[in-house]
């Protein structure tokens, strides 16, 4: 079974590990920098970019491949899925309309309020900065704050939170202004309410017609301890070994779930069937979860806590995925914690380091059980370099969230290089802090 993979993170490490886990993938890849990790296990590398549409469509005639998964964002919003399918390639990964609701901000919005799916919230989308002002000034005076995002794709970076990044109300119109003037995700952007909450994720495998969920994760996307600093593609996450979140209630992932079928129906009517991974990333608030995003692909890192202990064969999953037979294949996942934590360059995601080396011990990381992912390295001369964006992610997998968080940790001094990472990611202090803060919420009148 020849398997073409596009793209070359930790992600795309962490799918081709599962794809191979059955002895009759032959592995092909086409990623942009030579990702040590991927390259080792593929039959065939094209180290082209992820978008350049001449160099897959070549790479695709070359091999011939039984099947297509896409891994990034960038392909599919520029339809590299489509142009797979219409070379008889069956593709994991949702169509350039349907992946609108990653690539496209306002799509997902507005799809939201014309179909009247739950877990939506005050927005408003502008071109230009005629009445801006007049809108934040609206929710100001309600007493709300905002969070001003780009349309477009920005790499998990654009997103900017009063409170956070942003001092206030007042600074986020400035904020606006820059996008307009830089031209950020298209010059585009999408004012909304800030929603006050924890956040969680939640994948679903969807086939087009049906949505077979997975286990809910927490991102960190801050880029300092304590959840501070600027938003990144995200430092780290944990799952747990019953396929909750500590802070998550039964009904409120429920809820969940239902406003993810309910989105895969509404993206169906109009622009047709989504097949793929659907990454839904909420806010838990104390009206019930809210969606913040969506994004048509698995989670970075999220990837690294899920597949590792998925124990369905990842290849029936994605046939069941492109053949419309979800609802016949039963998927499981191991009853067992993960941690995953991210090494990254000094200075990201604001003025990271790059084209520097980085040295990763692998066999040291293996005796410590912890399972290593290669991000954005690239590999040259037998030297392995950091590209500016996060490097190496580490997970640990164990019977609990201490054991796996132990795993990590214990992995990342065999990292050495102009690298930091996130200490508090899976510890029990941070999660604790999770709950307390969900506890207040609910018990404010």
């Amino acid at each position: 079974m020849k398997v073409m993979l596009i793209g070359g993170g930790a992600r795309e490490h962490a799918i081709a590990n599962a794809l191979i886990k059955n002895n009759s993938v032959k592995l092909y890849t086409l990623m942009k920098n030579k990702n040590p990790g991927i390259y080792r296990i593929s039959e065939k590398v094209s180290l082209k970019p992820e978008t350049d549409i001449e160099a897959i469509k070549a790479f695709a005639n070359e091999i011939n491949p039984d099947m297509a998964v896409i891994g990034p964002e960038a392909p599919l919003g520029i339809g590299v899925a489509d142009i797979l399918w219409d070379m008889g390639i069956p593709t994991v990964g949702p169509k350039k309309l349907p992946a609108q609701i990653e690539t496209n901000k306002e799509f997902m919005r507005n799809l939201f309020k014309k179909y009247n799916i739950k877990g939506s919230l005050e927005y408003a989308s502008f071109s230009n900065y005629d009445g801006l002002e007049e809108f934040i000034d609206k929710l100001t005076d309600k007493g709300i704050d905002v969070v001003v995002k780009p349309v477009g794709l920005t790499g998990g970076k654009g997103v900017k939170v009063v409170g956070e990044q942003l001092a206030d109300n007042n600074e986020a119109k400035k904020y606006a202004m820059e996008i307009f003037e830089k031209g950020i995700g298209g010059g585009k952007l999408i004012v909304e309410e800030k929603l006050v909450g924890v956040e969680f994720t939640l994948h679903g495998f969807v086939d087009g017609e049906s949505i077979k969920f997975m286990p809910p994760v927490q991102d960190h996307p801050h880029a300092y301890e304590g959840d501070k600093g600027p938003i990144t593609g995200g430092m780290g996450s944990y799952s747990c070994p019953d396929h909750r979140l500590p802070f998550l209630r039964d009904e409120e992932l429920c809820e969940a779930k239902e406003i993810m079928r309910t989105t895969i129906e509404a993206i169906k009517k109009e622009v047709g069937p989504y097949q793929g991974i659907l990454y839904g990333q909420f806010m838990l608030t104390k009206d019930g979860p809210k969606i913040i995003e969506y994004n048509a692909r698995f989670g970075d890192p999220e990837a690294m806590n899920l597949l590792p202990i998925l124990k369905t064969d990842f290849l029936s999953v994605c046939d069941a995925i492109v053949n419309g037979k979800l609802d016949e294949i039963d998927i499981e996942f191991e009853n067992r914690a993960t941690v995953c934590k991210y090494v990254v360059p000094k200075g990201y995601p604001v003025n990271p380091v790059k084209n520097e080396i980085i040295k990763v011990n692998e066999e040291a990381i293996s005796k410590t059980g912890a399972i290593l992912y290669y991000a954005s390295v690239d590999e040259r001369e037998g030297n392995l370099y950091i590209t500016g964006s996060r490097s190496v992610a580490l997970v640990g997998v164990g019977d609990t969230i201490e054991i796996a968080e132990r795993i990590a940790e214990s992995a990342i001094k065999y990292i050495d290089g102009n690298v930091f990472y996130r200490k508090d990611i899976g510890t029990l202090e941070l999660i604790k802090g999770r709950i307390n803060k969900m506890n207040k919420l609910r018990n404010r009148d």
